[in-house]
Formats: structure tokens, C-alpha cells, sequence
């Protein structure tokens, strides 16, 4: 009878802690392990909200990157555009300024020319009157023969 009494008093023993360990120790162990599993849940949607967010930080990133190119591109482009306009407008106005030096030379070339010419009548004028003198042995009045003189002037 001892064994059947001690089999009945362990089985009682058992069960009584079966039912401590179900009303007092399995329902903290049950709500820890659905508090780790709700982390992990909310750690793995973390996880995956991060790497949305990533993707998406990295297409604006070269989309940034990409607009940033194109840009630099344009500027690039309108800065040549704008060196070359200033080299033809260095050009024009280099052409311009030469074309206004030589048309200045050509004309104090042509004063200088008229100038040597009226000198060179002037000269010869007086050469002439010279001669003329000498030929007829007496003074020659440029007053008196002026229109002489400018045919001459003119002749020459």
C-alpha cells in the first residue's frame, strides 16, 4: 500500500505543480516569448522598412546625381558658347578696330600725299618761276600773272 499511497501522493504532488507552474511560471515564460517574438516582428519590419528606405534614398541620390550632371553639362555647354560668342566678338571688334586703323592710315596717307603734292607744286611753282626769271632777266610780278601761275599749279 505504500507504493499505491506514494504513487497517489507524487501524482497529487505532480499535479499540484503542474497547475503552479501553468497559473504562475508558464505565463510569464508565454509572454516573454511573444514579447521576443513581437521585437523580432517589429525588428524585421524595421529591417525591411530601412531597406525600402535606403532604395529609395539611393534612387533620389542618383537622381540628384544625375540632374547634377546634366546641369553641369549645360553650364559647360553655355560657358563655351559664351567663350566662343566673346572670341567672335573679339574677333568683330578686333576686325572692326583694323579695318578703322587702316581707313585712318589710308586717309592720313592720302593728306600726307595731297600735302606732298601742293608742296611739290608749290616747289615747282617757284622753280619755274625761277626759271622764268632767269630766262627773261627780270622779275616775274606773281600778282600780275597769278592765272599763269595756277594753270601752272594746276598742270602739275
Amino acid at each position: 500500500m505504500n507504493i499505491n499511497l506514494t504513487m497517489i501522493g507524487q501524482a497529487i504532488a505532480f499535479f499540484i505543480f503542474v497547475v503552479f507552474c501553468m497559473k504562475y511560471v508558464w505565463p510569464p515564460v508565454i509572454q516573454a516569448l511573444r514579447e521576443r517574438e513581437k521585437k523580432i516582428a517589429d525588428g524585421l519590419q524595421a529591417a525591411e522598412h530601412a531597406q525600402k528606405d535606403l532604395e529609395l534614398a539611393q534612387e533620389k541620390v542618383a537622381k540628384q546625381l544625375r540632374e547634377a550632371k546634366q546641369q553641369a553639362a549645360e553650364i559647360i555647354e553655355q560657358a563655351n558658347k559664351r567663350a566662343n560668342q566673346m572670341l567672335e566678338e573679339a574677333k568683330d571688334q578686333a576686325r572692326t578696330e583694323g579695318e578703322r586703323l587702316i581707313t585712318a592710315a589710308k586717309a592720313e596717307i592720302d593728306q600726307e600725299k595731297n600735302r606732298a603734292k601742293e608742296s611739290l607744286r608749290a616747289e615747282v611753282a617757284a622753280l619755274a618761276l625761277a626759271g622764268a626769271e632767269k630766262i627773261l632777266e627780270t622779275s616775274v610780278d606773281a600778282g600780275a600773272h597769278s592765272n599763269m601761275l595756277d594753270k601752272l599749279a594746276a598742270e602739275l
